[in-house]
């Protein structure tokens, strides 16, 4: 019989988190990593490696408390513009970490899924994320996405191509196209929309993220940096977010 790794317990409270409420999606905007080296004299580069502690972090207290589906933006078109040393040294590190992890997300049965211009990343990259993708693909606890190459207004011209090339072919009449349609040719197809947006250090902006994803998520600023972001951060944004009342355009005399 093969020992099933346990996370590792911590001093993580979450009496305060209802169960019952909590989001089906959550996405972060992962992000201070460089002012975090900056602030102590250290290599961006260390930043970024300390940012993969935060996410194991993050993964594990998100699967502990009970979230379905967790998005993390890992990586966006526009951060190829970034030196070339540092764009190398982050595609090193996602190897590296998708080789470590590969059994934890086995043993705790989470699915890898990832979304963007997957194309574009080095083939080494590629291959081993889509390696970790086909060995968790069964894994149903939770679904952790990473955005990879990612931007959102690339996405959706995508969509709107492909679809627009179906009703050339009369594939899908243009009277017929609605949200969901336009759900189905996104990189999120198979996921819900976002609930609960979480952006670290400080900065309160959506950064071509998930746009059409986030209509309707709740927006949570921290000024933590990434690096510094805990499992009880994590769950101070949950309770935050259950303290919210969600209207979807509706009064609050009409959803009480």
């Amino acid at each position: 019989m093969v020992e099933t790794h346990v996370f590792a317990q911590d001093n993580l409270d979450t009496s305060k988190i209802n169960t019952n409420k909590l989001p089906k999606h959550i996405a972060i905007i992962m992000d201070g990593n460089g002012r975090w080296a900056k602030q102590k004299g250290l290599l961006r580069a260390i930043g970024h490696e300390n940012g993969t502690k935060s996410v194991r972090q993050t993964v594990e207290a998100s699967a502990k408390i009970g979230i379905e589906n967790l998005t993390l933006y890992a990586f966006s078109t526009e951060n190829w513009n970034r030196p070339k040393l540092e764009v190398d040294t982050l595609m090193k590190l996602l190897v590296s970490a998708l080789k470590k992890e590969i059994k934890t997300l086995q043993d705790n049965n989470i699915k890898l899924n990832a979304i963007g211009k997957l194309s574009n990343l080095p083939k080494k990259v590629f291959t081993e994320l889509n390696e970790v993708i086909e060995r968790t693909k069964d894994n149903s606890r939770m679904t952790l996405t990473l955005a990879l190459s990612y931007g959102s207004r690339e996405e959706l011209l995508n969509t709107i191509k492909e679809i627009s090339d179906k009703v050339k072919n009369n594939i899908i009449s243009s009277e017929n196209i609605d949200e969901s349609i336009i759900n189905e040719h996104l990189y999120t197809q198979n996921l819900p929309d976002v609930d609960l947006l979480i952006r670290t250090s400080g900065e309160q902006r959506i950064s071509n993220f998930l746009l059409w994803q986030i209509a309707y998520a709740e927006l949570y600023f921290t000024k933590v940096l990434w690096p510094d972001f805990t499992q009880q951060h994590l769950c101070d944004a949950i309770i935050e977010y259950q303290n919210r009342e969600r209207r979807f355009g509706k009064t609050s005399e009409q959803i009480s």
